[in-house]
């Protein structure tokens, strides 16, 4: 202290310095430096403590008790004879020490009823009073000096005890303290004197020569009466001083209250602690006082008093509920008494009446303390009861506003619930959530209604019902569910929400502390070994780790065959290691940069991209298959990939949709808002073709997209509003509540499992960093980082919860998290001594080119037993008239001219698949019927709409054959078969575009994962694409599938570009896409017209023998040695040339590139060589020159000119758009196209 401090500086404290003194003389050690300086000269207040040797003096008992004796003449009683030397009584000196402690309490003497003879009168000794006590009499005959008076009011305490309950209903749920009625009333009370009578605060005084005179003081310093035990019966009253309370919000008195009061119960209060009050507080009420007028010390103005809170004294005993149905309120009754020199009762009046009308929620009282705490509700407001008892119609009024208030909940009870870990964005309460929108007050709490089973009973108090729905629908879960139809799905959700103890769920804490500790150290670790390397790192979003660990355990105790995972770069590390479990050591080599010549997964792409398999062991012991996807940077590409992956683990699983694999799919919330593959996905969710039986999602919702916030990042309220597309419930909650996590987990997983429907869960969390570990995201949100900076991670909130609770101990919770980090201390060692040398990545192996032939054909009993299998259905199936006339031509084709056309070589290769045992999958826009009307794989019965597969049920078959329609969408469906295909490589999957130009709107897939998934992750993939191409005069969207694109993309044999022109090589290329042992993708370039051009038909013959053919020779041409000029050319183009040269008569041959990759040049040497004379060279297109194969062959057969071979390019003329929406044109551009060709 800077200046001296007297003992009446302490007001109501002094006897603390009496007693602080004598510990001051007995141990000055024992006090602060602050205390020592104090007592250095203190005078102590009154006489001298007596010496403790010196002696006491006590009457003689003895002789007092027989001059009573002698004295008494009392009714009944008999003198006692007087003792053989009778002496004058006289004080006798009594030497003994005084106790320090007291006495013990005698016996408490046994109670008789019987007459008993009257006991001498008991004389009581008279003691001094000394430190503690004589200054606290001191202090009580100044106050006498005070003038004061009091005023009484008497407050209804409804509201503040409803808000009080509110308030520490939110409070209990986040693990923070209690506030008590002394908080907010002491609050209230300096409120009014700050806002409303600012004179309260100030205090007489007495200059030197003893004249009266005021200190007005600037702020509020209130002193706060705390009762203390002392032990052994006794207690003492200490006056802390809460300073400037009138500069706090109700938080920091709060805070600043709490804080003296630990210092109370610590005793490590300071000399300053009690030092400048200028009003008090008392609260006996608190031990059942009604009201009470305490004492105004000397240096106050005003000492407020409370009452206990109780029913008024002439309701006591009543019935509660009669009371609620009244409308009666508990009260409490404050006293203001005051110094009457400088305040007046008018003053202390307004006073109270402004406390009154806080404490009943005027003037923005409970919305103040509300915002200021940051509880997320409208606090209850006072309104008038407008319950009439005697009304019928006001309370079926009020009943059906009930059921209104219960839907409301149901629906939106999210919009209050505690989602946001931050709390950076003032909560906000829809008016559809506040009762009192419904006439609805808070006289009403205490009333009954009829709640249609809410919570489980028929009838509750409105308070009661808003309780449940609250925890249920408004605390650190929110749930949207009531836009799903199904009411059983509704219904399903309200048992599990409704009326649930959550404290009584049902968790594993240490295994949640434990994922928790594995999920932040595996972070904090990388951040400290590799600081600065790319990692998209997982912190703030920790809990995401509990959320799999729970739903993967459940699937292991269902016995599901496995899971496969979905998800982006932000915590995939952390996922690999914690979940699939990836070793440490293979992890820390990719940041150590080893290369590992023989690793399944090279060093093509970065290590956030790469996926596992694994194996998940659960609780219990059991295994599980698991699968982690690897996918590239373009967020959401891998979720119909995963769905893909499912369906074809799904199919090959007895019972048939029996949906035993589980989808997991982990979204950012940019991402899943804002990419259209996620609603592709959830549409085809519940479709045939499509259904995995539900796919969990988990959003990771830090609530930012690289640098973009929420508002600029969608139109909806939440990220996740897109699944409300298929009725999916939607679970948000609050990252920083892992036990809610698991809980939302956990229901998540039970909806998928019975209802077999897309769930999804919104972990509402934040990103510690930037989008990666080396950017500064407060550049764009410095409020948003400056609270995160300020947040304690997920993990030791929830340590402090547990030791809170008592269910671990700190030491307990470090042990865990260090046992992790030596983990991966020992394997960071193990790999750094083990990467030694560097090792040098090998150069990718030389391309292979055209592989060797492999023979296709099939025994003609095969064919004929496919054939029989399209001919036949079941007799009660009635065909349509119009297609059975179309399938009676079709015999015919076969029967009499021996032809098989492009639908029938179709059927014929996948049904001699099927019986081989190989099962094939075609889907598309409208591939059952054909967009052209050529397949007709499902017959539809003319008369009941009734399916059948004609296909799918070959005599004997032991591979099956599914074929759909899909949506309307080509990015997901390819990437759906995509990932089909990667699964299931033993089977023919091919996806159909409806026409050619669509497939651009799969481009993300094709250039990610088609063409570079073997390079990047040594992904092998055999599907099947079916482009329709071929320029027909239907305009730019309508004839081109974008051949340059597709061979652009070609190299290192990723991928095999065909064009076949034949209905047998088209045959022979399925076959061969399933025969071959090295799967490659196969992009097949089909036709439109040709599919029913006799040209393209092929003989039954040539499907018992051969293979695929890469070039066709010109087989009209009789004499090879009469052709001087060679037309090089693909697809439909070729019937086009060979029509006009058979017109013309011209001597040249039409040679077909079946194969344009790998680029057949060696097949197309051979072929030249046979035409000795030709020294022309013609490569012919239909598309523009900037497109098709032009380019692309340019560098292939360039080299030609070296064997005398004069080159020429004949393609319709450069165009920003594929083709011509005019017929005419178009017919002009072909027969310039002939000309040009042909021309000498």
């Amino acid at each position: 202290m800077s200046e001296k401090s007297n003992p009446e500086d302490f007001g109501a404290n002094s006897w603390l310095v009496e007693e602080m003194y004598e510990r001051y003389r007995e141990e000055p050690q024992s006090l602060s430096v602050a205390w020592r300086e104090f007592f250095s000269d203190y005078k102590p207040v009154g006489s001298p403590k007596p010496d403790p040797t010196g002696e006491l003096i006590r009457p003689d008992l003895d002789a007092l008790s027989e001059l009573l004796d002698e004295s008494s003449n009392g009714a009944g009683t008999q003198a006692k004879p007087a003792p053989a030397k009778a002496t004058v009584a006289k004080p006798s000196v009594v030497k003994q020490p005084i106790s320090p402690e007291a006495p013990p309490r005698a016996p408490r003497p046994v109670v008789s009823h019987a007459p008993v003879e009257q006991t001498p009168l008991e004389i009581v000794e008279p003691e001094p009073l000394r430190g503690v006590s004589s200054v606290i009499a001191t202090n009580m005959e100044a106050s006498l000096a005070v003038p004061t008076a009091t005023s009484v009011r008497q407050v209804p305490a409804k509201l503040l005890e409803v808000n009080r309950k509110v308030i520490n209903g939110y409070r209990g749920r986040n693990g923070e303290s209690k506030i008590s009625f002394t908080h907010l009333i002491g609050y209230a009370i300096v409120r009014a004197i700050a806002d409303a009578v600012p004179n309260m605060k100030h205090v007489y005084s007495v200059d030197e020569q003893g004249k009266p005179q005021i200190k007005k003081f600037g702020h509020v310093n209130m002193g706060l009466a705390v009762d203390v035990d002392k032990g052994k019966g006794q207690r003492s009253l200490v006056v802390p001083v809460l300073r400037n309370a009138d500069t706090l919000d109700f938080a920091g008195f709060l805070l600043t209250y709490e804080d003296i009061i630990r210092k109370v119960r610590a005793n490590k209060l300071t000399i300053e602690d009690f030092q400048g009050a200028n009003i008090s507080l008392t609260n006996p009420g608190t031990i059942g006082t009604q009201q009470s007028v305490p004492r105004l010390m000397v240096g106050q103005g005003v000492i407020v008093g409370v009452g206990t809170i109780d029913y008024p004294a002439e309701f006591q005993g009543s019935d509660e509920r009669a009371l609620g149905r009244l409308g009666v309120s508990k009260v409490v009754t404050l006293t203001s008494t005051y110094d009457h020199r400088i305040i007046q009762g008018a003053e202390s009046g307004l006073f109270l009446k402004y406390v009154h009308e806080l404490l009943i929620g005027e003037h923005g009282f409970y919305a103040d303390v509300f915002s200021s705490l940051g509880v997320p509700y409208e606090s209850v407001k006072w309104r008038d009861d407008t319950n009439s008892l005697d009304s019928e119609d006001a309370l079926l009024e009020k009943q059906m506003q009930i059921a209104t208030l219960i839907r409301v909940h149901r629906v939106r009870g999210h919009l209050i619930a505690d989602l946001d870990p931050l709390h950076w964005r003032v909560p906000r309460m829809p008016r559809e959530l506040d009762p009192a929108t419904y006439g609805l007050t808070v006289w009403d709490l205490d009333r009954e209604f009829l709640t249609g089973g809410v919570g489980g009973v028929t009838r509750s108090t409105l308070g009661e019902l808003l309780g449940v729905l609250r925890d249920a629908y408004c605390r650190t879960i929110g749930v949207e569910y009531m836009h799903i139809q199904n009411t059983d799905e509704q219904r399903w959700i309200q048992e599990h929400f409704e009326g649930i103890n959550r404290n009584e769920f049902a968790v594993d804490k240490m295994r949640l502390l434990e994922r928790l500790n594995a999920a932040e150290a595996f972070e904090r670790f990388l951040s400290t070994k590799y600081v600065g390397t790319k990692r998209f790192g997982l912190e703030g979003a920790e809990s995401a780790i509990p959320i799999l660990d729970k739903i993967l355990n459940l699937a292991v105790d269902e016995k599901l065959h496995g899971s496969v995972i979905g998800m982006a770069h932000r915590g995939r590390l952390n996922v690999l290691a914690n979940v699939v479990g990836k070793d440490y050591d293979q992890i820390f080599q990719e940041f150590e940069g080893y290369v590992d010549p023989s690793s399944v997964q090279g060093s093509g792409d970065v290590k956030y991209h790469l996926g596992a398999i694994g194996e998940f062991v659960g609780e219990s012991g059991a295994k599980m298959h698991i699968e982690l996807v690897s996918n590239p940077s373009h967020l959401e590409t891998v979720n119909p990939i995963v769905l893909g992956t499912v369906r074809a683990m799904q199919d090959r699983i007895e019972p048939p949709l029996s949906f035993r694999v589980l989808p997991l799919l982990i979204h950012g919330d940019a991402a899943f808002a804002g990419q259209g593959v996620v609603a592709e996905c959830l549409a085809m969710s519940d479709t045939s073709g499509y259904r995995v039986g539900g796919t969990i999602h988990l959003i990771i919702d830090n609530q930012i997209g690289f640098t973009t916030s929420p508002e600029y990042a969608r139109s909806s309220q939440y990220c996740s509003d897109v699944a409300k597309t298929v009725q999916a419930p939607i679970f948000h909650v609050n990252g920083d509540d892992p036990e809610a996590c698991v809980r939302v987990a956990q229901l998540a997983f039970e909806y998928r499992q019975k209802f077999q429907k897309d769930v999804v869960i919104d972990m509402i969390c934040y990103r510690r960093y930037g989008h990666n570990e080396g950017d500064d995201p407060s550049y764009t949100q410095p409020l948003m980082y400056k609270a995160i900076a300020e947040r304690r991670s997920v993990r030791k909130l929830y340590v402090e919860t547990l030791v809170k609770r008592g269910d671990i101990t700190v030491e307990q919770a470090e042990k865990s998290l260090s046992d992790y980090q030596s983990k991966l201390q020992g394997a960071l060692e193990q790999t750094r001594a083990k990467t030694g040398e560097k090792v040098i990545a090998a150069k990718p192996p030389k391309p292979v080119g055209v592989v060797p032939h492999i023979q296709t054909g099939v025994n003609k009993e095969v064919l004929d037993k496919v054939l029989a299998s399209l001919r036949s259905y079941p007799s009660d199936f009635m065909v349509h008239p119009k297609l059975l006339r179309q399938f009676e031509a079709r015999d015919a084709m076969i029967d009499k001219d021996g032809d098989i056309d492009w639908a029938v070589g179709e059927a014929l290769a996948i049904g001699s698949l099927v019986i081989e045992g190989t099962s094939v999958r075609l889907a598309g826009q409208d591939s059952r019927r054909g967009t052209f009307s050529q397949r007709h794989s499902t017959l539809i019965d003319y008369l009941t709409e009734r399916r059948w597969v004609p296909l799918a049920e070959i005599p004997g078959a032991t591979g099956r054959f599914w074929v759909y329609d899909s949506l309307l969408s080509e990015y997901a469906a390819l990437g759906f078969e995509y990932g089909y295909a990667h699964s299931n490589q033993q089977a023919l999957v091919m996806w159909e575009a409806q026409f050619g130009d669509f497939v651009n709107g799969a481009q993300i897939i094709i250039d990610q994962y088609l063409v570079a998934a073997e390079d990047k992750w040594q992904q092998k993939n055999g599907l099947v694409l079916l482009l329709p191409h071929g320029y027909e005069g239907q305009g730019p969207e309508h004839s081109s599938a974008r051949i340059e694109r597709f061979l652009q993309l070609c190299a290192e044999d990723n991928i095999q570009v065909c064009y076949p022109t034949t209905s047998a090589q088209y045959f022979h290329l399925l076959r061969r896409q399933v025969k071959r042992n090295n799967p490659k993708p196969l992009v097949i370039f089909s036709p439109k017209q040709p599919l029913r051009m006799k040209q393209s038909r092929s003989p039954l013959a040539e499907f018992t023998k051969g293979s695929f053919e890469e070039v066709l020779d010109d087989s009209s041409v009789a004499k090879p040695d009469e052709v001087m000029r060679v037309v090089l050319c693909s697809g439909k183009v070729a019937w086009d040339a060979i029509a006009e040269r058979d017109k013309r008569g011209a001597k040249v041959a039409i040679v077909r590139i079946e194969q344009l990759y790998p680029f057949p040049g060696e097949q197309i040497k051979k072929i030249l060589a046979r035409y000795k004379n030709a020294k022309e060279l013609v490569w012919l297109q239909e598309e523009p020159e900037n497109m098709g194969p032009r380019y692309f062959v340019d560098d292939r057969i360039w080299p030609l000119k070296e064997q005398g071979y004069s080159l020429r390019f004949v393609t319709r003329v450069e165009s920003g758009s594929p083709a011509t929406g005019s017929k005419t044109i178009h017919d002009q551009e072909l027969d310039d196209l002939m000309r040009e060709t042909f021309a000498d």
